[in-house]
């Protein structure tokens, strides 16, 4: 049994938001928690805000990212600066359902490996953001769903739990951002870890700029997409011969 949870969350210029994110976090989830804010360089306007929250709350680690910049990089150097027990990761603008962590975090002490917040299964929703990103991501996840036997309907969202031993267990191939969370999903999946989901609210950010852009990430992700495709195909084949 786990009795608390590591919570990463990559940054890039949050100063707008961070605070009220770590608030959030601190009022909604009731399970005890550290938060591993990892950021990419010195000028970045969330490292004051962080700072000045951290004197009254000592669940907060501010971490430098230590791969050279980037999300994939940040999130990487959260999890490395775990050694055991229970790991999410959080986006900083907002978007993420918090109210769902400790349900999330029951299924891990129930057995499971990764917990997925779903958009696209009975009782989520996505507020906001644009329609075409949304339309690909609800296909993506819903078909490899139904293709594959992967046992959630949301493969692209970022707001996953997971128990370190699955990350310890997996190779990270991924070279670009937030196609992480499908990557080590479909890979935990096929390699016989359990997997599971709970219904959330994604909402669009209201402050602050996204940096994804649509064109330069879907070959990422449909790179894990085809991967999911062949390793089910390969199963079927070595289960007929």
């Amino acid at each position: 049994m786990y009795n608390s949870i590591n919570i990463v969350i990559p940054v890039y210029n949050e100063g707008e938001n961070i605070r009220l994110t770590l608030t959030e976090i601190n009022d909604k989830v009731k399970t005890p928690h550290k938060i591993f804010i990892v950021y990419d360089f010195d000028e970045d306007n969330t490292i004051p805000i962080v700072k000045d929250f951290m004197k009254a709350n000592s669940n907060v680690i501010l971490m430098k990212n230590k791969y050279g910049r980037g999300a994939l990089n940040a999130i990487k150097t959260g999890f490395e600066s775990v050694d055991d027990g229970v790991i999410l990761v959080v986006m900083a603008d907002l978007s993420d359902d918090l109210i769902k962590v400790d349900e999330m975090f029951e299924k891990i002490n129930k057995g499971y490996d990764i917990v997925c917040g779903s958009r696209y299964m009975k009782g989520g929703k996505q507020i906001g953001g644009p329609w075409f990103k949304k339309l690909l991501s609800k296909i993506a996840g819903i078909s490899l769903h139904f293709l594959t036997g992967i046992p959630i309907h949301d493969v692209t969202n970022s707001f996953k739990m997971y128990s370190k031993k699955v990350l310890d267990g997996i190779k990270i191939e991924t070279n670009g951002g937030f196609e992480l969370g499908m990557e080590i999903v479909i890979k935990a999946h096929f390699s016989g870890y359990k997997v599971t989901e709970v219904p959330c609210t994604w909402r669009d950010r209201q402050t602050g700029k996204s940096r994804f852009k649509l064109i330069k990430w879907v070959p990422k992700y449909l790179r894990w997409y085809f991967y999911a495709l062949r390793r089910k195909l390969l199963k079927i084949i070595h289960i007929v011969l």
